[in-house]
């Protein structure tokens, strides 16, 4: 049984990790104690971040995995809207009036073999939700870039550095906006930095970025 169509049930609930309390203001990682002042994690004390703040619905283990990469690979793209209240309580401080919703773009070939974004689609489902614009090609990436799984830090920024670039013919409809760059996952951080210096381009107001699931042990 389940409280609504796409909800987790009891049992899945129990086994997911949704982040609360103590998180870092940059990226959304759970941290340890309490505190009333702003807080970062080692990783965005060590690696200056482009973007403003970052949140993250879920710490990426167990269920939480599984559902991940059922969305990525598994075709279940009943996952993305069913994840949508979770991102929308983990972003409601970055949902202010007139933000726009930006996925992490694909490539044209990865896109044509999965047959989906899922960037996009849980852009799309937190979207329909909140009542906030999706706009889900304001960035492309024109450069196949390999999987990053297996990569030191370092190499994933290298990789992903020029891959990504703003969509010329929605540059005007970021301008002066708040931007909220949405991914499934973050790990290092290196693919959301690249999209958020794209954005510069755009002259947009702010950028901050929100994922579903975020690695407890960025690399």
């Amino acid at each position: 049984m389940v409280e609504s169509d796409f909800a987790l049930c009891g049992p899945c609930r129990r086994d997911t990790h949704v982040i609360g309390g103590l998180i870092c203001d940059c990226c959304g990682v759970p941290l340890p104690g309490h505190s009333d002042q702003l807080e970062h994690c080692d990783a965005c004390l060590q690696v200056a971040r482009p973007w403003g703040r970052g949140r993250a619905a879920l710490v990426y283990e167990g269920r939480a995995r599984q559902m991940v990469l059922a969305l990525k690979h598994g075709d279940r793209t009943d996952v993305a809207r069913g994840m949508a209240p979770l991102l929308r309580a983990a972003g409601r401080d970055l949902l202010q009036e007139g933000a726009v919703l930006v996925p992490v773009p694909l490539h044209r070939q990865r896109l044509l073999r999965r047959r989906y974004n899922q960037a996009a689609l849980l852009a799309g489902a937190l979207g329909q939700l909140s009542g906030h614009l999706h706009i889900p090609d304001a960035l492309e990436r024109p450069i196949v870039t390999p999987p990053m799984e297996e990569m030191e830090r370092e190499t994933r920024f290298q990789t992903v550095a020029d891959a990504i670039r703003l969509n010329p013919r929605r540059a005007a409809a970021l301008k002066g906006r708040a931007v909220i760059v949405m991914d499934d996952v973050m790990t290092s951080g290196a693919t959301l930095s690249a999209c958020t210096q794209a954005l510069e381009h755009a002259d947009v107001h702010s950028v901050d970025v929100l994922t579903l699931a975020r690695v407890a042990q960025a690399l």
